[in-house]
């Protein structure tokens, strides 16, 4: 099955069992509309039940049925929430879900391979994807639409135009 990450569990909350998560996508809401997530932790992906949702600045906390006091909790940190990809948001035009762009080839217009996107970093006002080349130093380009021209999902490909200064010669 193939998942998305969403979350990954980076405390314990209270004496009950509820988890402190640290949300992985765009819109931490997105939780509210789940009644079950996979957590993969120590090489096992295991159902959930959510039970109930908070939000305390920008963490989610969760209470899962199945896990009943801080001890089950406690084991679970640094596990990774994880749901299927049919259950992931639908996407607008021009918008991709993040381990989608990881690996695409990255082109400029004039056909100069750049390299493939290792990462994509969250700056709050536009991400910046992170592309690199065996052997050469990493390419930070903005994901705006002045840079990217040009992105096909099917060859895993992106065209992009390169501002002065992004590249050194």
């Amino acid at each position: 099955m193939d998942y998305f990450n969403i979350g990954k569990i980076v405390n314990t909350h209270g004496i009950k069992g509820a988890v402190k998560i640290l949300p992985l996508t765009d819109d931490p809401k997105r939780f509210e509309l789940l009644k079950q997530v996979f957590i993969e932790h120590r090489g096992k992906v295991d159902a959930y039940t959510i039970d109930h949702i908070k939000y305390f600045k920008n963490m989610v906390i969760i209470q899962f049925k199945e896990v009943e006091d801080m001890d089950q909790a406690e084991a679970l940190k640094q596990a990774i929430i994880k749901i299927p990809r049919e259950l992931a948001l639908p996407l607008e035009e021009h918008e991709y879900y993040v381990q989608d762009l990881i690996g695409v080839v990255v082109n400029t217009e004039e056909g100069q391979q750049l390299g493939k996107i290792k990462d994509i970093i969250f700056t709050g006002s536009n991400d910046v994807y992170v592309v690199q080349k065996e052997g050469k130093k990493e390419i930070l380009i903005p994901a705006l639409k002045t840079c990217i021209k040009q992105v096909n999902m099917e060859d895993k490909t992106m065209t992009v135009v390169l501002m002065k200064g992004l590249i050194e010669e």
